[in-house]
């Protein structure tokens, strides 16, 4: 499933190169990278080889052409629960440290135009300590991490045993009964004596 999307990504981008064999760790307790983007897009994409503008194309969440401030958050993967222990001034700090470098005019924008003339002037993403940027969701997440690390396509159900596939399915199982419960409560009938008066229309 993730791999036939990463074919997709590449395809698209026109990516050269093939897919890296060496998977990164969920741990940001690596030495800083002198090329951030090469370590991110090894390690949450399986991709060696991109240009700038493959780079900024799949960074550019809603395709306006430009970055935002969230874009980079995600990017970077300050909103992940990985970096959940990381003060929001330190977050927002290190955004301010990408703008300052892509955005010369203060515009709150990083455009496809300035990201590729600072590209070409040598300015690389700095590694601001946050890990490689996880910005998938859970399923990519395990998928690209742990699963294709471990697993690979013909795993059967009874392989699935180490403590990174438990706390994915236990975390599948909680978002499974959860929805369960909303589903319960939605088809519930309203019962207006247990509504407290204070909330009653008065006809």
């Amino acid at each position: 499933m993730v791999g036939r999307l990463i074919c997709f990504v590449a395809g698209v981008l026109a990516i050269s190169g093939g897919l890296a064999n060496a998977h990164g760790s969920h741990s940001s307790n690596q030495p800083p990278s002198e090329d951030w983007a090469t370590r991110h897009m090894m390690e949450e994409h399986h991709i060696e080889s991109f240009d700038a503008g493959s780079f900024f194309m799949l960074h550019d969440y809603d395709s306006s052409g430009s970055w935002t401030v969230d874009e980079v958050r995600k990017t970077y993967g300050l909103d992940d629960e990985s970096n959940s222990g990381v003060s929001e001034p330190s977050k927002q700090a290190a955004v301010r440290t990408v703008f300052d470098l892509f955005d010369p005019g203060n515009t709150g924008f990083i455009t496809r135009e300035a990201w590729l003339k600072a590209d070409a002037d040598g300015l690389r993403l700095p590694d601001l300590g946050f890990g490689p940027g996880h910005h998938g969701d859970m399923e990519y997440e395990y998928e690209i991490h742990h699963f294709e690390k471990f697993h690979g396509d013909d795993a059967k159900e009874e392989d699935l045993t180490h403590p990174e596939d438990i706390e994915h399915f236990r975390r599948h199982d909680e978002e499974e009964a959860a929805e369960m419960r909303l589903e319960r409560l939605e088809t519930m009938q309203l019962v207006e004596s247990n509504i407290p008066a204070k909330f009653r229309r008065n006809f």
